[in-house]
């Protein structure tokens, strides 16, 4: 059974259009219900039950990022209303169904990725709430190799913060492109633009070779960034010690979902 927030956005998402360039993209207003985006904001964990990223991902540095995966460890530690939120919002976010659509809607770019690839490979993906805090900054990067689709949902209160959203940039060397790791100085690329960060939006692009984007320096005081990522990966499941997705979604089993 669909709920009315999954077909709100599961429309939102399947009819947005594909900006192009510099690599294809999409924003849409409104991603969610609007009292469905009222109760994810008082299902907000509180600062407290946020961890640094190094404590949840294999990172260094960003020390002004705090996260909450939702998995099941993090989330059974909620109070009852607020479990249940997120327990509910990940057995469909976290699905086959929803990475099915995701991967669905920028089909011929990931097709065209792995159009060379002989080895059987498996997406699936994982969700992370994160809070941002004053100082944050993210130099301009195109994400890690496993990376195919990346979601931004943007979680602010009001529109004070509209000027914090995540940038797209250009090299200015126009043959440099990158297959992921390695975030680079802001000097050395052209913004093209801030998707601004308002109520119930969403960013959202596919992990190429020139997808670079970033973050510029968070400094609105006393002001915290909230975001929930959603992420499709990729391993290729008969490469000898491919690892394991990186965290279980809270759908049982784990879904995977192909072409």
């Amino acid at each position: 059974m669909y709920s009315h927030a999954e077909l709100h956005l599961a429309y939102q998402i399947a009819n947005a259009e594909i900006a192009k360039f510099p690599y294809p993209h999409i924003y849409v207003r409104e991603a969610w219900p609007a009292d469905f985006y009222r109760d994810l904001h008082q299902a907000l964990p509180e600062s407290r039950e946020m961890v640094p990223i190094a404590e949840a991902r294999p990172v260094t540095g960003y020390k002004e990022r705090f996260v909450f995966p939702l998995g099941p460890d993090a989330v059974g530690r909620l109070p009852p209303a607020k479990r249940a939120f997120w327990e509910g919002l990940a057995s469909w976010l976290l699905g086959q169904r929803f990475g099915q659509l995701v991967l669905e809607k920028f089909s011929p770019i990931v097709k065209d990725r792995f159009k060379k690839e002989t080895r059987k490979i498996d997406f699936y993906s994982e969700a992370l709430l994160v809070e941002d805090h004053t100082g944050y900054s993210l130099g301009p990067h195109s994400d890690a190799p496993k990376k195919v689709v990346t979601m931004l949902f943007y979680l602010p209160a009001d529109e004070s913060q509209a000027a914090y959203g995540t940038s797209i940039y250009v090299p200015n060397d126009q043959n440099f492109t990158c297959p992921g790791g390695p975030h680079y100085p802001f000097d050395k690329f052209g913004r093209v633009r801030t998707l601004p960060f308002l109520p119930n939006t969403l960013f959202a692009f596919v992990k190429t070779h020139n997808s670079f984007h970033g973050v510029e320096p968070v400094v609105c005081v006393d002001r915290n960034r909230w975001l929930l990522l959603f992420d499709v990966y990729c391993r290729f499941i008969d490469q000898p010690g491919a690892p394991p997705p990186a965290a279980a979604p809270l759908a049982k089993p784990p879904a995977k979902f192909t072409f």
